[in-house]
């Protein structure tokens, strides 16, 4: 008998997954507040590093969890907020 892989029958396996990743809970635990806050502010918030923080937000954009929006692109101004399948 055959065993399936655990990502198969396991509807939590993918949210551990993104979870597990260091400073991806505070940056969502951050941004379940409702807020829309900046790189900088998000950075004080969570106490990442910028190419750490930087990482992570890309990551979880790709995978449809963070939305970033851009405000200005001189001075670079962004917000961030969760999308529906964030929440």
């Amino acid at each position: 008998m055959t065993r399936q892989p655990i990502e198969e029958f396991c509807p939590v396996h993918g949210s551990i997954e993104i979870l597990q990743e260091k400073w991806s809970l505070h940056i969502i635990r951050e941004l379940l507040e409702g807020r829309e806050p900046g790189f900088n502010e998000l950075r004080r918030a969570v106490g990442a590093n910028p190419a750490t923080l930087t990482e992570r937000l890309e990551h979880l954009e790709q995978m449809g969890i963070v939305h970033r929006t851009v405000h200005s692109l001189m001075p670079p101004r962004t917000s961030y907020a969760l999308t529906p399948a964030g929440v």
